[in-house]
């Protein structure tokens, strides 16, 4: 049971923030399950807007990438109205098993920029190659709400479990889909690219409503994509791009193109997506970057372009 300090004011929940950007797709059902299972609430920024964007650029300095910029949007859209925002820093998995320094420095980056609005910031740390894992993390970042040992333990267990089922699904999902007739188009990318609101998905829909199966090439079993992203690139640091590399080595030849999604100035995908063109072996690529620029008309040209030659190979 969690003791006093766990409580909001007048003995109500605490509620924590879920920024709807970065790693909150790929982490939403552990956190979710987690934070339920403690018996907080949760309040969830609401989906990317043009607004959202132009917000998080007006806070961030020049050179941090799309990404970043939508993500401050959404901590601005959730300051002052929850106890706590999760920032998570996760700084590695292992040995070569690193993500980008942003996800190291996020939690000191959101706190020096509302420093003055007095909102509270929680985190959990993970650095493996420092003995801190992910269960650790979770249980030391309970305690900081007040809640004991073993409920934080019991309520990670939970989550993990949660996690696992529903990667299992959609895993289950996408295999599916490579399975149907018609023209196949694989997209790698960012998870927080590829399924934002207002960067990502217009993209997804374009091509759907082209008649083009859209699949992930992060969706699959995450050991089996390291591995075969090792394959591609045994000296690859980064976690979430050697998983989409591997996804891109383990799939190439079950769809007809290629699309690698990135927005600017993403320093992880600028050497990733350079060396996956370089290693490609014939599948056709389309090197798609996002700035933030309003409208969809550029976009919308080259993706038609890029259908249009695939039909083309496809059908000759």
């Amino acid at each position: 049971m969690p003791d006093k300090k766990s409580a909001g004011a007048a003995g109500r929940k605490l509620i924590i923030g879920l920024p709807r950007a970065l790693l909150y797709d790929r982490y939403r059902v552990l956190w979710k399950t987690f934070f339920t299972e403690l018996g907080t609430d949760l309040l969830v920024s609401p989906p990317t807007t043009l607004e959202t964007l132009n917000r998080g650029t007006a806070i961030a300095i020049d050179e941090m990438c799309l990404s970043v910029k939508i993500y401050l949007g959404h901590v601005e859209k959730l300051v002052g109205n929850c106890d706590y925002i999760l920032v998570p820093r996760i700084s590695n998995f292992g040995i070569r098993r690193y993500m980008c320094t942003t996800f190291e420095g996020l939690f000191d980056i959101c706190g020096n920029l509302f420093r003055r609005t007095g909102q509270k910031f929680l985190s959990y740390n993970i650095d493996v190659t420092h003995g801190l894992d992910e269960e650790s993390a979770f249980v030391s970042m309970a305690a900081e709400l007040g809640f004991g040992k073993k409920a934080a333990s019991k309520a990670y267990k939970k989550a993990k479990k949660a996690e696992a089922e529903d990667w299992k699904n959609q895993v289950k999902r996408q295999e599916a889909l490579y399975k149907q007739d018609g023209l196949k188009v694989m997209i790698a990318g960012h998870s927080y690219v590829e399924n934002d609101a207002y960067i990502g998905k217009p993209v997804t829909d374009f091509l759907k409503s082209a008649q083009v199966t859209v699949l992930r090439a992060d969706v699959m079993d995450r050991k089996n994509a390291l591995k075969q992203g090792s394959r591609l690139s045994p000296t690859m640091r980064w976690e979430i791009s050697r998983e989409i590399a591997g996804g891109i080595y383990e799939n190439r030849k079950r769809v007809d193109g290629i699309i690698l999604l990135s927005v600017f100035p993403c320093g992880p995908d600028a050497m990733t997506n350079d060396m996956i063109i370089r290693r490609n072996d014939g599948t056709p690529i389309l090197n798609l970057m996002l700035d933030g620029q309003s409208g969809m008309a550029g976009v919308e040209t080259r993706l038609e372009s890029f259908v249009d030659i695939l039909n083309f190979h496809k059908n000759t």
